[in-house]
């Protein structure tokens, strides 16, 4: 199946975060194309989708082929192989990409440091540059950001030529996610008319709830706070008179309870979230 698609595949080996974001007119692009795995690396395959690449490639990678050793194995024993697109990043950073002779124009990719983007059925090779340009310049940034404002850049300088449906996001760091799984962000727009836009919003969903907030930044629960929690907690239903078995609850009915260590300190995403809450109960 022929996918007009741009990704990218990269890393942050300071954060230990490997990642891939892809974004095509091809319904459900994220379930065949982004494949990544922590400490071992990330793989985007595309156009004429094998999607055996990414499981197979990170196979290679685990058991110790670089980037370019996975990727050469990988073409080598597939027939196809002019149809095919492909970029990766290992462990350590380094990275491979092919574009076969096959895929359909506008097509090419870009590597850097620790990042290989690559593109098919593009508007233009402003696309490409666009993606690889907005990540190498967001390197302060966590990784899963970067990857997002490399889409949206490229779709601004034009995209995919048959337009816009399918986008996603997938970071992996060892212990980073939900309850210590190694999938930090896992998110996909499968069928939208704005999937990029999209997903943003839908990143922005994903911090509120599993982001975290670095702790000098928490507020301590003082005696006014203390008495503010408790009266909020008593009109959203929580009223069991133990503060910190009420909060807990709560918290976990609302999605934030990564976000809550006890109640003497609070976190202040979370004491948004609360008095947002309280005062839209009120409101209705």
């Amino acid at each position: 199946m022929s996918a007009g698609t741009f990704s990218i595949v990269g890393c942050d080996l300071d954060r230990r975060e490997w990642g891939v974001a892809v974004a095509s007119k091809f319904l459900a692009v994220g379930a065949l194309c982004a494949w990544a795995e922590a400490e071992v690396g990330a793989v985007a395959t595309q156009s004429w989708i094998k999607a055996s690449y990414g499981p197979d490639g990170l196979r290679l990678l685990a058991e110790g082929a670089s980037a370019d050793e996975a990727l050469a194995k990988l073409l080598a024993q597939d027939e196809g192989r002019e149809q095919r697109q492909v970029g990766v990043v290992d462990g350590e950073g380094r990275t491979a990409s092919h574009t076969g002779a096959a895929c359909l124009g506008w097509a090419g990719d870009r590597q850097g440091p620790s990042y290989a983007a690559q593109g098919n059925m593009l508007v233009a090779a402003d696309t490409l540059t666009a993606l690889a340009d907005t990540f190498t310049a967001t390197v302060s940034v966590p990784l899963a950001e970067r990857l997002l404002a490399g889409l949206t850049a490229a779709q601004a300088a034009g995209g995919d030529r048959r337009g816009q449906q399918a986008a996603a996001l997938k970071v992996v760091r060892r212990g980073g996610g939900y309850g210590g799984a190694d999938v930090l962000v896992n998110l996909r727009v499968d069928d939208h008319f704005e999937p990029i836009a999209e997903l943003r919003r839908l990143y922005e969903l994903h911090q509120l709830y599993f982001g975290s907030t670095p702790e000098e930044r928490w507020l301590p629960v003082d005696g006014t706070l203390r008495a503010e929690i408790r009266g909020r907690l008593d009109r959203l239903g929580y009223a069991t008179g133990d503060l910190a078995r009420d909060f807990d609850t709560w918290a976990g009915v609302e999605n934030l309870e990564e976000r809550v260590q006890g109640v003497e300190r609070v976190d202040p995403v979370v004491l948004a979230a609360m008095r947002n809450n309280d005062e839209g109960r009120g409101a209705r």
